[in-house]
């Protein structure tokens, strides 16, 4: 059943997508769906081998993970825990001792939640590969109008494109 304030994910179009060979899942956005404007909900699917993201952590966002069904390998900061069906997952804002990555190792797909925070900025940071995500929410569509990643391996000047500088 689909409506305006009630959502079966397993009804709704997943988004597939694939990324090299560790990367890819189906995902679905449930928090606009719902009219949540203050958190961030969405329903993913991930193959067998495969995570959903890179590993990462917030700076301002709390996230929550619900397993509901599959089995997988939580990896926060320096530990890899073994979770199932059943199992909720917390990944607090900080730093890289929260950056986390939920990595299927089960043979079925991994079925779970993801609830979070949904702040106006937000700084993720990506410890394997050196990267920062900067992201502003737009007020008016709740849907984030930046969305920039940027490397520490390249920088520019604070004045870099400003007018008359």
């Amino acid at each position: 059943m689909t409506s305006e304030r009630v959502v079966d994910p397993r009804e709704l179009e997943l988004e597939h997508w694939s990324q090299g060979s560790l990367y890819g899942g189906g995902d679905v956005r449930l928090g606009s769906r719902l009219g949540l404007k203050g958190l961030g909900a969405a329903y993913s699917e991930v193959q067998p081998g495969k995570s959903g993201c890179p590993f990462h952590n917030h700076h301002v966002e709390d996230e929550l993970f619900v397993i509901l069904e599959g089995e997988g390998t939580y990896r926060i900061g320096n530990q890899r825990i073994p979770v199932r069906a059943g199992h909720i997952l917390g990944a607090p804002a900080g730093g890289p001792d929260t950056a986390h990555q939920l990595i299927n190792t089960g043979t079925v797909p991994l079925r779970y939640l993801s609830i979070s925070t949904k702040a106006a900025t937000e700084i993720c940071e990506y410890p394997d590969s050196g990267k920062f995500l900067a992201k502003t929410l737009d007020p008016k569509t709740g849907e984030y109008r930046f969305n920039q990643m940027v490397s520490e391996l390249e920088s520019i000047d604070y004045w870099h494109r400003e007018p008359g500088a």
